[in-house]
């Protein structure tokens, strides 16, 4: 990404909370990246909103193993937000996520404010056609654009070598894949595996905010996509499982957004028999959260 220089014009905040690096502008990481790299070190970059749990930390350990130094990103992206979404209200655990951090040896962690991340007259926007229509980008058009935006931004700042997302947010790592591949960003894009709760529930920093009652419920959408990509690895015809899936779900309180089964390298819908390569996708509001998820559909299944 030749858009990276190796200069810096001025001096950030870079401090040593719970024994790890954390820098506040780009200047500063530019410059400390930069001096890896002029090292021959391989870098790889977790870009995460924070809020960790062990789904994120999955990410920071392959990470560990993928290069010979880790940067992780804790930024909430305002730009993936609508307006009447929960921005304001996402969590904020920052003290917390340092020391999750600091117990797994990262490198270094880029927390930058808004401000350093779009300037007061921002005006350009990334936006990937095809993969980011349809499932989350039906119901949230804005969010794929704002993801991307932030992505290439980041991608731009730190320069990685490699760069870790999770596959829990499916669709979202085939944008940033296609749009790494489309504006030549010389960066790998890996996917590390979802990680679950004992009882399947896929981790994320919204589960917060299910109440104990919701929180018992939860684990029936990935109970129920897991039946569908089993039935439909045995044969059983995609509509008639679809639609048991949705009906279950309506009948345990979830509102629907999506049950879909797509390609999994393209995210074309699949509305016959499954002979390809294929997940099904979920997302459903469950009280107020917005839970999503995905299997993958095999012969393993059977």
């Amino acid at each position: 990404m030749a858009l990276l220089s190796c200069a810096t014009n001025k001096t950030g905040t870079v401090s040593m909370p719970n024994s790890i690096a954390t820098i506040t502008t780009i200047d500063d990481l530019r410059k400390t990246v930069c001096a890896w790299r002029s090292a021959g070190e391989k870098i790889t970059l977790v870009p995460t909103m924070g809020a960790l749990h062990d789904g994120h930390l999955s990410l920071v350990k392959l990470a560990g193993k993928t290069g010979d130094r880790t940067v992780v990103t804790i930024f909430v992206n305002p730009a993936q937000f609508a307006p009447h979404e929960d921005f304001d209200s996402y969590p904020r655990e920052h003290e917390k996520d340092l020391e999750l951090l600091a117990a797994l040896d990262v490198d270094l962690v880029f927390m930058p404010p808004r401000v350093e991340v779009y300037k007061q007259d921002f005006s350009t926007h990334v936006t990937v056609e095809g993969l980011s229509e349809g499932l989350c980008g039906a119901s949230r058009p804005h969010f794929f654009g704002g993801v991307a935006t932030v992505v290439a931004k980041l991608l731009n700042q730190c320069r990685p070598d490699v760069a870790i997302f999770g596959e829990k947010d499916y669709q979202q790592l085939l944008v940033i894949r296609r749009m790494a591949r489309d504006l030549d960003m010389n960066v790998e894009i890996l996917g590390g595996p979802i990680i679950r709760e004992t009882d399947g529930l896929a981790m994320s920093s919204r589960n917060a905010y299910l109440t104990s009652v919701e929180r018992e419920k939860a684990p029936l959408l990935h109970q129920t996509i897991s039946a569908i990509a089993k039935a439909l690895a045995n044969g059983k015809p995609l509509d008639p499982a679809l639609k048991d899936g949705c009906k279950s779900l309506g009948n345990s309180g979830f509102d629907v957004d999506y049950l879909e089964v797509r390609n999994a390298d393209t995210l074309a819908l699949i509305e016959g028999p499954v002979h390809e390569p294929a997940r099904v996708f979920v997302a459903a509001m469950l009280g107020k959260t917005r839970l999503i998820d995905n299997v993958a559909v095999t012969d393993a299944e059977k």
